[in-house]
């Protein structure tokens, strides 16, 4: 292989609505996070995954439809991303007392995230370098 080409690899999972997606995309993200090395950010990218296809679930997903969760391996960092068919733009805000602590999580423990544009939809993802920030 060339020396200048980045290794790039990539695992992907459709989960349907409905809650018990939520432990089974955290399982494949354990598994990912296991073979690409990244076991000093498995807390970290845990709890992320969980945020945001919990996130998905209740915000982001049409009855009927299901989400995309595929976990990338780029340039030395592993990116999370969560694709969904739903509308609106995430942001963070300030919790009340039932919700909105989610992407204040992300915030704070991925090493960056961002939404962008799919369509119909969303993808929200968050990054994690191998060490932290």
């Amino acid at each position: 292989m060339n020396e200048t080409m980045q290794l790039s690899l990539a695992r992907e999972r459709f989960c349907r609505r409905e809650r018990r997606s939520v432990p089974v995309v955290r399982e494949f993200a354990r598994e990912a996070v296991a073979d690409w090395g990244f076991g000093a950010r498995l807390d970290d990218v845990l709890l992320c995954v969980s945020e945001l296809a919990t996130n998905a679930l209740l915000h982001g997903v049409p009855p009927g439809r299901g989400f995309l969760v595929r976990l990338l391996l780029e340039e030395g960092d592993l990116k999370v991303e969560v694709h969904d068919s739903g509308g609106g733009v995430p942001a963070l805000r300030e919790p009340s007392d039932e919700s909105g602590r989610g992407l204040l999580l992300v915030d704070a423990l991925a090493d960056r995230w961002g939404v962008g544009e799919r369509d119909p939809g969303k993808v929200v993802w968050c990054a994690f370098g191998k060490t932290g920030p």
